[in-house]
Order: C-alpha cells, then structure tokens, then sequence
C-alpha cells in the first residue's frame, strides 16, 4: 500500500461474534508497515463510523475510527508485524479504509463475511 503497507487480502471469509455491544463481530487480520519508512494514517470514512472500527497495534485497548503508526525506525526492506483487525456491528460489510502515507492516499476495500 503506497510502498510503505502491506495490507490484509481484500476478501475477509470468516467473522467471529464477539458478544459485546456495539462491535458485535471481530476479524482478526494482520497489517505489516516498511520499516525505515514513512507514517501510515489509516481511517474509516465518516459514513462508515457508526458501523465499523478498526484496531492494530494497540494490544487490545480500543476500537478506532483511525490511527496513525509511526515510521518504525529499522533496516529498509524489513516488516514490522502489527495484530489487530476489524470490528462490524453486523455480520458482513463491503469497508472501505482510507491509506495516508505523506500526502499520498489510497482507497481500499475489504469484504469481510462477504465479498465486495
């Protein structure tokens, strides 16, 4: 993702019921960031707030509208592995997440529970 990402595959197939409101579902998914590279933003577009969120690298400690991963200083061509994913209020959505690296930004859509 704009050299600086790698994100999950655009198809997500299998949603977990968390049993907690307002995220009822979770999906687990993994996001590497460049090492020696630049910040990665990455939001939920403001029409899509009130039904998904998103987590990664904060170990748990919340649901996000967006959030920034600072450039992560190490040797170019390396990846820094972050756990998180996303979170649903119903079984399946088409997402989009918004990608800013400098001022570059990029569009992305994930199927989760469903294909887009």
């Amino acid at each position: 993702m704009l050299g600086a990402a790698a994100v999950p595959p655009a198809y997500q197939a299998q949603v977990v019921p968390t049993g907690e409101t307002p995220w009822a579902y979770w999906r687990k998914a993994g996001l590497v960031v460049r090492a020696g590279g630049p910040a990665v933003s990455i939001s939920v577009p403001p029409a899509w707030r009130a039904r998904a969120g998103i987590a990664w690298g904060y170990g748990n400690k919340g649901v996000f509208d967006s959030l920034r991963i600072a450039g992560c200083p190490g040797p170019s061509g390396r990846g820094l592995a972050f756990s998180g994913g996303f979170y649903l209020r119903s079984p399946a959505a088409c997402l989009p997440l918004v990608f800013l690296v400098g001022t570059r930004t990029e569009t992305v859509r994930f199927g989760i529970g469903r294909r887009c």
